[in-house]
């Protein structure tokens, strides 16, 4: 009863200071998830350290940090529009300072450096640009798209537990993510057009068509990178990324789906013509 209790109060906190961080502000929005993309992406470097890896810790979450607060600049007229091409000289540096390293493994460590920045960081940085849809002409903050399809998120994944909990007898892989069947999947991605429908008729926009593309995308994708951090966890065996979330485990367990959900979304936003 008191694990049940600690977890459902967890659970409670990190919805509201995500619903928060995207509603209220821009800079409610900019600490909030700053903080998240630092702390997610330390918990990677982490986590890959117990398999003998060394990426570069600092290095790696300092140009995460970088690119999330360029990006926030470019948004708000801070920055000039093409400031995220400092990345690319960035980049190279980290391959630079790891061929100084005085140990093994040079390209593997700069792999492992530069993955963690591509598969955190910039899916936070993406958010940036959701949330500010009318960039560059009026880059007016705006998170209705976004704050959508978390509730997209949160119902596909409530939905899939539940039925595939209870009725689950097709699993999806059964060595990778023996808990996920088909039954659950399915069930979730019906409760997930539902709630596209849903957004459609409460914000309004983008249209209704949009909203059912999103929740679609959010459905497999959500369910692909919810694999592919089960994956990692598996070779590494450990259960959870880390402790941060008392009875979820880690923040990379909370975001796993949503790292390439926001993606996948940025870019059908951008051809709808809809960012």
């Amino acid at each position: 009863m008191k694990d049940l209790t600690q977890r459902s109060l967890t659970g409670i906190i990190y919805v509201l200071v995500m619903i928060a961080g995207i509603t209220i502000h821009p800079i409610g929005f900019m600490l909030v998830f700053g903080v998240f993309l630092y702390l997610t992406q330390m918990e990677f470097y982490n986590l890959v350290e117990t398999a003998g890896m060394s990426p570069r810790k600092t290095i790696g979450t300092s140009l995460g940090v970088l690119c999330f607060l360029v990006c926030f600049g470019m948004v708000n007229q801070i920055l000039p529009a093409k400031s995220y091409l400092i990345f690319i000289p960035a980049m190279i540096f980290i391959l630079l300072m790891e061929a100084l390293r005085d140990k093994p493994g040079i390209l593997q460590n700069s792999a492992i450096t530069l993955t963690g920045f591509i598969y955190v960081a910039i899916p936070f940085s993406l958010l940036i640009f959701i949330v500010h849809p009318g960039y560059p002409l009026y880059p007016v903050f705006d998170s209705k798209t976004m704050l959508g399809v978390l509730f997209i998120i949160w119902t596909f994944d409530s939905m899939a537990y539940l039925i595939g909990s209870r009725f689950g007898k097709h699993k999806i892989h059964t060595k990778i993510s023996p808990n996920k069947s088909w039954e659950g999947f399915i069930a979730g991605t019906l409760s997930a057009l539902i709630l596209g429908v849903m957004n459609a008729l409460v914000f309004r926009s983008p249209s209704m068509i949009n909203w059912l593309v999103i929740a679609a995308l959010t459905a497999v994708f959500g369910t692909l990178g919810d694999l592919f951090e089960s994956i990692i966890k598996r070779r590494l065996k450990v259960k959870d990324s880390g402790n941060f979330l008392p009875g979820h485990g880690g923040l990379l367990d909370r975001f796993d789906s949503l790292l390439f959900v926001i993606p996948v979304i940025y870019v059908w936003l951008s051809i709808s013509g809809n960012l």
